[in-house]
């Protein structure tokens, strides 16, 4: 029976190694459980949106849409966010403008343009539909908090930022012009952690241990430079003209 257990516990660890070598979704349980105590990343989420305590603020059932009566009620004793990590990196490159051509067959001189481009950048607001609930509470609320804690962020109820402006440019003979955009993206990567208490038992009731559970949790959206005059910020990045041939 000890070899078995073991044996057990091999392939869950190695199911793990799987996961983080992939970039999975990782569900941790802990302390180990058996298969009808494991959960979908989905189920989690919803047993700490319907958490007793939530990042340490205390919840009646009304305020996840809950009924002591009809319910639904509480499914988890304790739910936390905890950021696990906070990166920067270059967005994907997008064409920003209209081409501007220089391609007539007689033309001597590179041509003077008035060349306007925009781009527009999505704005993060967590991967689990039950994060996705506008600007007040909840789990959304809680993402939200934590991504504008850093430097450079905007509203996750902003569902996106543009950038843009006017350059004067020289077409080359021959040539066609367009403007490109790379965004400055960050990513806020975390955990959300439930806990099921210990329960004692009684008469009635087995004793059971207590249960962890973790899902992972990703959140993405452009670096934001501040507007003038008061004005929403804009996304950042950087701007380039492209040449091609005719």
């Amino acid at each position: 029976m000890a070899k078995r257990r073991l044996k057990n516990k091999k392939v869950r660890y190695a199911a793990i190694g799987a996961a983080l070598a992939t970039g999975g979704v990782i569900v941790t349980l802990l302390p180990s459980a058996n298969a009808a105590d494991e959960k979908t990343p989905e189920q989690i989420i919803t047993m700490c949106e319907r958490a007793r305590v939530l990042n340490g603020k205390t919840q009646s059932v009304f305020d996840f849409g809950g009924h002591p009566i009809a319910g639904p009620s509480h499914e988890s004793d304790n739910c936390d966010y905890v950021e696990t990590n906070f990166q920067t990196f270059d967005g994907p490159t997008e064409k920003a403008s209209i081409d501007f051509p220089n391609c007539e067959p007689n033309a001597t001189e590179p041509a003077k343009v008035s060349i306007t481009w925009k781009a527009t950048v999505g704005q993060g607001s967590g991967k689990y539909t039950a994060t996705q609930q506008g600007a007040g509470g909840g789990l959304f609320g809680f993402l939200s908090g934590a991504w504008l804690k850093h430097k450079g962020t905007t509203d996750m109820t902003v569902r996106s930022v543009t950038a843009g402006d006017t350059e004067n440019r020289e077409v080359p003979v021959g040539k066609v012009l367009h403007m490109e955009f790379t965004p400055k993206m960050q990513r806020m990567t975390g955990e959300w952690r439930v806990r099921l208490d210990a329960d004692p038992g009684s008469f009635a009731v087995n004793p059971s241990p207590e249960k962890n559970f973790v899902a992972s949790e990703l959140v993405e959206g452009p670096l934001i430079l501040p507007g003038a005059a008061g004005a929403a910020g804009i996304a950042d990045g950087a701007v380039k003209p492209v040449l091609t041939d005719c």
